[in-house]
């Protein structure tokens, strides 16, 4: 199934058209976009979607649509997961994964502006995101799908200016400005892709195409990070897990590109969509260290 939060509220998505899950069931089942990870696996909205004809919904609109979970608990955000992303930064392939955070107020839509003020080191970052959909601590590996609500497309947007400076080096700060964690522009569930561990994934800007990968690149795939995390920490439905960034980054080109004000980042991964941002100078972004 594919979901997709269409103007605050949670609608089932079919052939480019969206029904609204909590009107379509007369109330029985939530308008919140949150509830999509509980209703993934839901036996009344799987037998609602089989009794519907999509030729009578409305089309889906790119204007219309909201981040298909708005209010994660956690975003785990994975670095250095492909091997061309550690190579072109001269880093060693990890024996381990390596674990950042992004706050949640950082998640914005599919179609939004991304504001960065005066900021001239921003990045771009295609990644594949998991969406929990269970409670799970100490999942084993082969176990992992069954945690698992729904895969969409993110942009881990980044100040590799905050990122990298001395003297400490702010990772999950510099990922984490409003609107620095856009996703969309739907929720597939796992099954609608025959393996979420192999899946085309590339960033362009202004049509320039900067990143091009296969998920077959992880370091460590979605099971592994799964199973990794849970012995750590406690997954909870409706957090977000960004699996890692492919090479081609803006700041390994020689020289540094970076984005500019009026750049349009377009993410897409494959079966799921394609996100497109617009970066807008001037106020209403982090100011990162110094600056303000």
């Amino acid at each position: 199934m594919r979901f997709a939060n269409v103007s605050g509220r949670a609608c089932l998505v079919l052939d480019g058209r969206a029904v609204d899950i909590a009107e379509a069931s007369s109330g029985a089942l939530s308008s919140d976009p949150m509830m999509t990870a509980d209703l993934a696996n839901h036996p009344g909205l799987q037998a609602l979607a089989a009794a519907m004809d999509p030729a009578d919904w409305p089309e889906l609109r790119q204007a219309d649509l909201g981040p298909p979970v708005p209010r994660p608990g956690k975003i785990i955000a994975m670095a250095l997961n492909y091997r061309g992303h550690a190579e072109e930064a001269g880093l060693a392939i990890p024996s381990e994964p390596h674990v950042m955070a992004k706050f949640p107020t950082c998640i914005c839509g599919p179609y939004d502006d991304v504001p960065i003020g005066a900021l001239d080191m921003v990045d771009y970052e295609v990644e594949l995101v998991v969406a929990i959909g269970r409670r799970c601590k100490g999942v084993a590996g082969k176990e992992a799908w069954q945690y698992i609500s729904g895969l969409t497309c993110g942009n881990d947007v980044s100040d590799r200016n905050e990122q990298f400076r001395p003297p400490v080096r702010q990772f999950s700060l510099a990922k984490s400005y409003d609107a620095f964690g856009p996703i969309g522009p739907t929720m597939i569930t796992p099954d609608e892709v025959a393996d979420p561990n192999d899946l085309a994934l590339s960033c362009r800007v202004d049509g320039e195409l900067r990143q091009q990968a296969r998920t077959s690149d992880f370091i460590f795939d979605v099971h592994y990070l799964m199973a990794w995390l849970s012995r750590y920490v406690t997954l909870e439905v409706g957090d977000l897990i960004f699996t890692g960034t492919p090479g081609g980054v803006g700041d390994s080109m020689d020289p540094p590109t970076y984005l500019r004000d009026g750049q349009v980042m377009e993410v897409q991964v494959e079966g799921i969509g394609t996100m497109r941002n617009r970066i807008v100078a001037g106020s209403g972004a982090g100011t990162g260290a110094g600056e303000g």
